[in-house]
């Protein structure tokens, strides 16, 4: 194709885990299947592991043979960023994408793609998940200021992120793309098939919380919603399935404190790539209590596995469900969460919800986020 473009990306990709590291590599496979040259520049080194709250940082899968993955950068050897900002400088790429989501980043971000831009012809767009981190920490807003400097353009997939970046950069374009469908976990199992590898009762019916716990996401808010009396009486369980990346004791306290164990599948561990589709085919709902959100792949998720959500009013998650249409959208309280889940299983709500679900799809296409991509080239 005349208009092909040679494109880095510059973030996590296998032997990496997680939701980013993922979406990383099936934009790649996208980009190139529209007939672009594509390279990943993924960490050697993502973060010192008393940085890292959870149990390992790399993935048991085995490696996408179809991309180019190049496992370089570290992120705290300022030696290792000018080596790596050289490199790219030299191979004068169109297009660099900086996937940005934490300010700890921003140093490592920051100089590789400044050394880049010497070059006088990449155009580096930073592809923003979260500019204000959920939890936030001392330097936060100078590593972000930092990274947002080295920067010709962005690409967001909330408006919540989109204002929260204009804070930083007034004159700079912003592209906004939704968060295009999780397509690359395999097809959609039926129920039976599901409960059957999940070893779970076909006496109940199931609710999810997927991801990682952590407490901005809310599952206290969601174990206090399981205690309620209305919630006990309905013939449900609450399915978690993620690793801690919080206080394990603080959740299993609160959940001997209201005696729900009962009520709970406590799938604590990381869900690898090929288990995904088993715990979203098992459930009615998807639940997000978040406290703070900007966009989040769950939602994604549920999409692609026709599934309704449970979404709380905050960041950009109100922008993608529609309120009892596709799902709910809640106040950030176990009452609002738990009123939805009464009234979704009391009033038969699946079949409505699934049939939106199923049209609003549609909205969420890795087309439109290759378009909104390249248009901030120029």
């Amino acid at each position: 194709m005349s208009d092909k473009k040679k494109i880095i990306i510059i973030g996590p990709a296998h032997p990496l885990r997680g939701g980013i590291a993922v979406f990383n590599e099936r934009l790649a496979e996208v980009l190139q299947e529209d007939g672009h040259e594509v390279m990943i520049y993924s960490f050697s080194l993502q973060y010192p592991n008393f940085l890292f709250p959870g149990k390992t940082q790399y993935s048991e899968d085995a490696p996408p043979t179809q991309l180019n993955i190049q496992v370089k950068v570290n992120s705290i050897n300022p030696f290792n960023w000018i080596k790596i900002g050289r490199e790219i400088q030299r191979m004068k790429p169109d297009i660099v994408i900086g996937r940005f989501w934490l300010p700890f980043m921003g140093p490592c971000f920051g100089t590789i793609l400044r050394i880049i831009k010497r070059n006088k012809k990449t155009r580096i767009i930073g592809f923003v998940d979260n500019i204000i981190p959920h939890e936030k920490r001392p330097g936060d807003y100078i590593f972000a200021k930092y990274f947002v400097g080295a920067c010709d353009a962005f690409l967001v997939m909330s408006k919540t992120v989109e204002a929260q970046l204009r804070t930083f950069t007034k004159q700079k374009p912003i592209a906004l793309a939704e968060h295009p469908l999780s397509d690359n976990f395999g097809k959609a199992v039926s129920y039976e098939t599901a409960l059957a590898h999940l070893n779970l009762s076909n006496d109940f019916r199931y609710i999810l919380f997927f991801g990682f716990i952590r407490d901005y996401k809310g599952l206290d808010l969601l174990l206090e919603a399981m205690a309620d009396k209305r919630v006990r009486k309905l013939k449900i369980k609450l399915i978690v399935a993620g690793e801690y990346y919080s206080n394990e004791e603080k959740y299993k306290s609160q959940i001997t404190s209201l005696s729900i164990d009962n009520q709970l599948v406590m799938a604590t561990k990381f869900i690898s790539n090929e288990e995904v589709k088993y715990y979203f085919c098992a459930a009615d709902l998807i639940t997000q209590p978040y406290k703070t959100a900007t966009q989040s792949g769950v939602s994604s998720l549920g999409y692609f596995f026709e599934k309704p959500m449970l979404v709380t009013k905050v960041g950009g998650l109100p922008e993608i469900v529609k309120h009892d249409k596709a799902g709910y959208v809640v106040e950030v309280n176990s009452t609002s969460i738990a009123d939805s889940i009464v009234d979704f299983y009391k009033n038969k709500r699946s079949e409505e919800f699934v049939a939106q679900v199923k049209i609003d799809k549609k909205m969420f296409s890795w087309e439109a986020m290759t378009e909104a991509l390249l248009s901030l080239e120029k």
